[in-house]
């Protein structure tokens, strides 16, 4: 029989500090942290919270669904159990909001298994070094700072950038056995879009969503997450998937620990997030994980900058965590900000010959492009190279900068030949000679008019 308590302390925000007496009968009068609980509001409206800090007698819960109208003599009662989310075949083609319910009005899932959520990252022995590519179709991430199993990710952006369309796209396109989305924060039209995108593209009967709208208690915006990643971990240890997850806003996700560390009076630390901030992230961050004779777990996210600012704590620990970043402004992949640290074990070794070479070479015309620019935008006088270069910068950008350009890897190496081919001379592109000869084009020169314009 589960033991109730009443001896509520304070409420502030959706938090609860409750004194739970040492000497309470039972092994389950006394809480564990990350336990569940039920708050009885005493007008017939119930509750599930969670234990997110034990102070000898006094235990401060998380109430989901917020603290409005709760008195200081509503009743806890202690489950005795972390919370779960549903896993079984069945969760597949599902929508799930942030407390684990089906929220698509499809059939009840109650009777299906349960894991618990926010357990341990993977045994270090049991991972696997990185080896293998996942292929996206986006010529700026295959090419030039490649997706690679179990890496942890996040796109830095800002907001009004389309980097909801991008993780759409990426999350239909990905080579992955199966995508699990969490939605942060989501504003209705939002959430609306990706699971029509998802329909649209024949990929939701692989796709799992949990959904935290903006509406929704900020309590449950901490869950979603760990229901993902638990779940993507079962589908990889247990049936040896592919799992791509797909998470977005982790700042969200920050700004609500903000919000209850305020609310559990934590002395703040940068900007007022919470002193623990890097650990919690990377809580999250570490499931990512190649597991040895079984499947994976790869971890993309969104990560926005507020005010562009890079040095902010969100996207400073993040990148203290993870495996480099994909950096959208302007509606375009920047190959300058973006970084992928484990592009280099699957490079020319799961990929073609050429990859390595097509993808310094290509960079570095392009960086040359831009210092072109820059004369130009000065007025200085351009030589006949540097006029090769506007036109190279040109074709980069419209050929594969453009998040929406979808294109196979293979096909992408050609199109940078053709590129190559039409802007500069062989003798110019300084690569291997065997490569040119296997792999450029045999196409007309760029030719000079009048005017030392390219034609």
């Amino acid at each position: 029989m589960l033991v109730s308590h009443s001896r509520i302390i304070d409420i502030v925000g959706d938090i609860i500090r409750i004194a739970v007496s040492s000497s309470a009968p039972g092994s389950e009068g006394r809480p564990c942290l990350g336990d569940l609980a039920l708050v009885d509001a005493g007008n017939g409206t119930t509750s599930l919270a969670q234990v997110i800090n034990i102070d000898r007698e006094m235990v401060s819960l998380q109430v989901n669904s917020g603290t409005k109208g709760l008195a200081n003599n509503a009743s806890v009662r202690f489950l005795g159990e972390p919370a779960k989310v549903t896993y079984s075949g069945n969760i597949l083609g599902r929508v799930f909001d942030g407390a684990g319910h089906p929220i698509d009005r499809g059939p009840d899932l109650s009777s299906d298994p349960s894991v618990p959520i926010g357990g341990p990252s993977a045994n270090p022995m049991k991972r696997v070094l990185a080896s293998r590519m996942i292929r996206t179709d986006v010529p700026m991430i295959d090419i030039f700072n490649c997706l690679v199993e179990s890496q942890k990710i996040p796109i830095f952006s800002v907001s009004g950038e389309p980097y909801n369309p991008f993780l759409a796209r990426i999350g239909i396109q990905a080579d992955a056995d199966i995508v699990v989305f969490g939605g942060l924060g989501l504003i209705f039209d939002d959430y609306a879009f990706f699971r029509k995108q998802f329909e649209d593209a024949g990929v939701f009967p692989r796709t799992v969503m949990f959904i935290n709208q903006a509406s929704d208690p900020v309590v449950e915006r901490l869950q979603v997450p760990d229901m993902a990643l638990a779940v993507a971990e079962k589908f990889a240890v247990e049936e040896g998937k592919r799992v791509l997850v797909l998470l977005t806003d982790m700042t969200a996700f920050a700004d609500a620990l903000k919000e209850v560390s305020i609310a559990m009076e934590r002395v703040p630390a940068n900007r007022g997030y919470p002193g623990d901030l890097y650990s919690q992230l990377a809580r999250r961050y570490e499931k990512a994980c190649d597991f040895k004779g079984a499947g994976s777990v790869t971890i993309l996210t969104v990560t926005t900058m507020p005010g562009n600012d890079v040095t902010h704590p969100v996207p400073d620990n993040t990148g203290y965590i993870t495996e480099g970043q994909f950096y959208l402004h302007s509606g375009v992949i920047d190959p300058f900000g973006s970084l992928s640290r484990l592009k280099q074990h699957v490079i020319g070794k799961v990929t073609r010959e050429d990859h390595n070479q097509i993808m310094n070479t290509m960079i570095r015309f392009y960086s040359g492009a831009r210092d072109a620019e820059q004369k130009q935008s000065m007025a200085f006088e351009l030589s006949a190279y540097d006029r090769q270069l506007l036109k190279f910068g040109n074709l980069f950008r419209e050929r594969f900068m453009d998040i929406e350009v979808s294109k196979p890897l293979e096909e992408a190496l050609d199109l940078c030949w053709q590129t190559l081919a039409e802007c500069f001379e062989p003798d110019q592109l300084l690569m291997k000679q065997e490569l040119i000869d296997k792999y450029l084009p045999d196409i007309a020169s760029p030719v000079k008019t009048a005017d030392g314009e390219m034609a």
